[in-house]
């Protein structure tokens, strides 16, 4: 059997850096996608002593101008899974309109003067990238129930077994600090980005890189996270999360959305 394969788009920021060997050492292998060529040494040698293999493909995502130019990098890394890790469209805790119920209104109006008075046109990109990849998921959810419905789980090929439903994963995290990872965060539908007393709850790196690598290593997580410094241990953070089938997308208007964007 063939290891898991990872396009990871963004490779040379700092998250991805750090993810990258976690991939590796469940024995997936990465396929980094970096702008730069003089990044390429960097990549590799976060392989090294690694059960899984990591390649590097040069692109610029800021050439990618058409379905056409984004199948051509798919088709050649031959993903299991695509991570995107790629600065401007990462997502973050405050991308939505509406203030959750979960959300106090100081907290809401923290993200409400970040989004619309420091930086709307940030703001507005990743909003709309969140929105795109919601409806996305939502569409492709819906062709994995019609295939099921059809017998199967999530259709099967010809000669193959079961497929996998889609799995859509949004990791939103707060702000970000280089501090080592303390094991510890909030995950879900986190309550307040400032502490009592005026603390941040800022959210390591290296921390945002491991529950990524737990959420990708199941295949039950999916929707909206949003991710800060806490008390809780991530494994317990991650398990409590699909147990409870949290999905931070509560209170936005996913029906709207479909409506106006079109795939």
């Amino acid at each position: 059997m063939s290891n898991p394969r990872v396009l990871l788009l963004g490779g040379h920021g700092k998250i991805a850096r750090l993810l990258t060997p976690l991939l590796l050492n469940r024995s997936w292998d990465v396929t980094s996608v970096i702008r730069n060529p003089d990044h390429t040494s960097d990549i590799l040698k976060l392989g090294q002593g690694k059960k899984g293999k990591v390649e590097v493909l040069v692109s610029s995502l800021d050439d990618v101008k058409s379905v056409d130019d984004a199948k051509a990098i798919v088709d050649r890394a031959k993903p299991d899974y695509v991570v995107w890790a790629a600065v401007l469209l990462i997502s973050h805790i405050g991308s939505r309109r509406k203030q959750p119920p979960w959300l106090s209104a100081d907290t809401w109006a923290r993200f409400e003067h970040i989004n619309q008075d420091v930086l709307p046109d940030y703001y507005q990109a990743k909003l709309a990238a969140d929105e795109y990849f919601t409806v996305m998921a939502r569409r492709r959810a819906a062709m994995d129930d019609e295939a099921e419905a059809r017998g199967g789980a999530a259709g099967e090929g010809e000669g193959e077994g079961p497929r996998k439903r889609f799995q859509a994963i949004l990791l939103r995290p707060g702000p970000l600090m280089d501090a080592p990872a303390t094991w510890k965060v909030e995950l879900g539908k986190t309550k307040e980005v400032v502490l009592e007393g005026g603390v941040p709850a800022n959210v390591s790196r290296e921390d945002v890189a491991i529950v990524a690598d737990r959420l990708l290593a199941r295949d039950d997580t999916r929707g909206w996270l949003d991710l800060l410094g806490g008390d809780d241990e991530i494994e317990e953070a991650v398990e409590r999360a699909v147990r409870d089938r949290v999905d931070a997308v509560e209170g936005e208007d996913v029906d709207k959305m479909c409506e106006g964007i079109t795939l």
